[in-house]
């Protein structure tokens, strides 16, 4: 691509990305052409336990990253992602979408944002339709079973779940 970035000054993409997938990177890169800055911030959820650890997780999304645009930035954060955001500048969330069903979460999402920080807006970036079934979880169950997820990682995501796995 090679669009200008808007008048935004900074944006913010945040995720568990466990592991990142080709939807992921689509929003990434799409979203990196509407801000001076797009931060993606890695969700320590100590709730949720990892595939990759947060360590891993950087590093691929820094290597990966590096190749898709020159201003997104990449750093972990714990706690909420609206406070993540102020603390970043950012005065966007951006949020994929694969399918209605992701709408009404991510709308959940949004009005509790919302609710914390009225001053953070939401921007909603639909994936593309031939990456659109593709979610970490489905991902990381097909992987683990031995399934072939090579169309749906980063070629480097792929090499890393196949070292896991031996």
């Amino acid at each position: 691509m090679s669009a200008q970035p808007l008048s935004f000054s900074t944006g913010i993409y945040v995720g568990t990305f466990d592991p990142l997938t080709n939807g992921h990177c689509d929003v990434i890169e799409r979203a990196s052409y509407l801000f001076q800055s797009l931060t993606v911030g890695i969700g320590d959820n100590v709730k949720k336990k990892p595939f990759f650890s947060v360590k891993e997780r950087i590093a691929i999304l820094k290597s990966v990253c590096t190749s898709l645009n020159k201003n997104i930035s990449v750093k972990s954060f714990k706690g909420l992602a609206v406070e993540f955001a102020k603390s970043e500048g950012a005065s966007v969330m951006v949020r994929g979408l694969r399918t209605e069903a992701d709408y009404e979460f991510e709308m959940q999402m949004v009005m509790m944002n919302k609710t914390l920080c009225d001053t953070i807006e939401t921007v909603f970036i639909p994936t593309r339709q031939e990456l659109s079934h593709i979610s970490s979880s489905l991902v990381r169950e097909v992987a683990v079973m031995g399934g072939d997820v090579s169309k749906l990682v980063p070629d480097l995501v792929f090499k890393k779940l196949k070292e896991k796995q031996a």
